[in-house]
């Protein structure tokens, strides 16, 4: 990630690291260029990052270089025929194996709010928590 931050600085380009504060102790990240966030947890981490991107691209960066992806891309589009996801979800994850045809891909992408995820409530502060008997009973 230092690599693609510092290459993404270069160009001019806005640069924003969260970071759990656990991975500041002993420089364990080091130098951050652009805007660093710490946050409490990964768990923060991630509901921040969420609400502050437009996309994620996951290292290796989604790009499918010798097939890589291959069984998690099978995985997610049998979970499809599957009907575990629906193909509304499946659209939210781009493929691709070189970088301009990803980054293509990623500027073509038009977000369809799949029905059933939108009534999620994916904030700590919005969670319902409904309390299970989970009391053995023999």
């Amino acid at each position: 990630m230092g690599c693609v931050s510092t290459a993404v600085a270069r160009h001019q380009r806005q640069v924003l690291g969260i970071i759990p504060s656990a991975f500041t102790v002993n420089n364990l990240v080091g130098e951050t260029c652009g805007k660093e966030i710490k946050v409490a947890t990964m768990h923060e981490r991630l509901l921040t990052m969420m609400e502050l991107s437009d996309a994620f691209i996951a290292l290796p960066g989604m790009l499918n270089i010798n097939g890589f992806f291959n069984g998690l891309l099978s995985f997610v589009d049998h979970a499809v025929e599957q009907k575990f996801i629906t193909q509304r979800a499946r659209k939210i994850l781009i493929s691709a194996t070189i970088a301009d045809e990803l980054v293509d891909k990623l500027q073509a992408f038009r977000f369809e709010p799949d029905l059933a995820l939108s009534k999620l409530k994916w904030s700590p502060s919005s969670s319902q928590k409904e309390e299970l008997d989970l009391t053995l009973r023999l």
